[in-house]
């Protein structure tokens, strides 16, 4: 009799097991996209979030904007760094604008309307897109803005991300607002790997950020937006409401941490991981440890 009620109760159990929901051994899940900028900036947060007390999980690497975008919207991530004017173009889907405080409202609103999710405080980190060649090239052709780059566009190449060939503040804006169609489109993952192709004359125009650590260098001559297609890209993290309402200090934190950012500090920390191959946790660690975030 006694062995018939274990086995009945361990089947009960092993019932129970198999329907209940997954629970998180961590309370905050960070996650981010799949760049330099993107690791170093959820190593920042992660860590400075730690500090204060709050267990952390890392999902680092996840993809691109849609897919971090689905992965908040699931729960498998609590928070990521995101863009002001990546998410008006590409989850949102508003009209571009060259206001940063408007765009940043406009994403702000939809998230939490449509989304319960909360954009923190910005960073004064604008990542906004540029378009780059070598200065041999700018040279040859007089090239300083992009409505120069359109008069020989048909005759180059352009190196870019999978997302850039379909949102409106890619190719396809380009055309609209320029009239700029490129010979041919080479897609890159890993913006890296757009500088090498363009040193080694893969490709004639990259596809780049404005924290990019090559842009400080004087590498290569970033064409200006005379006709202000890009809109402004302020980091923000972009958190779940439930989140939020489970650590009610959470935001204090990453608050102050974004208040530390801007393009040159970001230029610098890309510049540790992908020139001086320094890992992005412990280039995290040291900026911090610099601010007096985490304490020796």
């Amino acid at each position: 009799m006694r062995i018939t009620t274990i086995k009945q109760a361990l089947l009960l159990m092993a019932g129970l097991t198999a329907f209940t929901p997954a629970i998180h051994a961590a309370d905050i899940i960070v996650g981010s996209k799949s760049f330099t900028e993107q690791y170093i900036l959820a190593e920042i947060y992660a860590s400075a979030l730690e500090q204060a007390g709050i267990p952390v999980e890392r999902k680092i690497n996840l993809g691109g904007t849609l897919i971090a975008q689905a992965a908040l919207l699931k729960g498998d991530i609590d928070l990521y760094p995101e863009y002001t004017g990546t998410a008006l173009s590409a989850v949102v889907k508003g009209e571009l604008s060259s206001d940063p405080d408007k765009v940043y409202q406009q994403v702000k609103s939809v998230y939490a309307q449509k989304y319960q999710l909360t954009w923190l405080a910005p960073a004064r980190l604008n990542n906004g897109y540029a378009l780059l060649v070598s200065k041999a090239l700018a040279e040859k052709y007089q090239l300083k803005t992009l409505s120069d780059l359109a008069k020989v566009a048909p005759q180059l190449t352009i190196g870019a991300g999978a997302e850039f060939g379909d949102r409106q503040d890619g190719l396809k804006g380009l055309e609209q607002v320029y009239g700029i169609k490129f010979k041919s489109f080479r897609q890159f993952a890993k913006v890296g790997l757009r500088y090498d192709a363009l040193a080694a004359g893969q490709i004639d125009v990259a596809n780049g950020f404005a924290t990019d650590w090559q842009i400080a260098d004087g590498q290569y001559v970033s064409l200006a937006d005379d006709k202000h297609l890009f809109p402004p890209y302020f980091v923000a993290p972009v958190v779940r409401d439930q989140a939020l309402k489970a650590h009610p200090n959470a935001e204090a934190v990453l608050n102050k941490v974004s208040a530390l950012l801007d393009n040159a500090t970001m230029q610098k920390l890309n510049a540790a991981v992908e020139k001086d191959k320094e890992e992005p946790a412990d280039v995290a660690e040291a900026f911090l440890r610099e601010k007096g975030i985490v304490k020796s």
